[in-house]
């Protein structure tokens, strides 16, 4: 398991982008569970919406994108230290539930095909074990900054 400190030494990201809390397991070059947990704090709900919260969308993928970029940095960044992964597309993108505070997001991310610095993966945000949203992401693991 991760904790936060853990994380954001993988990830560049930082309050208020950071939209993983935890990494529950992880199978290195296979597979990555993170946790999400969405509370009524969070920035984006003072304008989506105020009468009815729900998470943007495009914010789930970036957390299954960030739980991605986990996996994909410690399965094939040799020298860690200033690499960055970044979103090059994203494939089949599904939203089937809305994502409201107090929900634990759980997102399960599977390394699909890499070829020399591009990663693709599936993965699947879900709330109480079903699905939010699910979509497959392209990645590219970029130079040293």
């Amino acid at each position: 398991m991760y904790d936060i400190k853990k994380i954001m030494e993988c990830l560049p990201h930082r309050y208020p982008f950071i939209l993983i809390d935890r990494i529950l397991d992880i199978t290195i070059g296979e597979q990555i569970t993170a946790l999400k947990n969405v509370t009524i704090n969070e920035n984006f709900f003072q304008g989506h919406f105020p009468a009815a919260p729900v998470m943007p969308g495009v914010l789930i993928l970036e957390a299954l994108g960030q739980a991605g970029a986990v996996l994909a940095f410690e399965s094939f960044v040799p020298e860690r230290k200033n690499s960055l992964i970044y979103f090059m597309g994203m494939d089949k993108v599904k939203f089937r539930k809305p994502v409201t505070p107090g929900d634990q997001l759980i997102l399960e991310v599977k390394l699909l095909k890499r070829k020399t610095k591009v990663v693709k993966m599936a993965g699947v945000a879900k709330v109480d074990g079903n699905i939010a949203a699910e979509a497959e992401l392209m990645a590219i693991i970029g130079d040293e900054t």
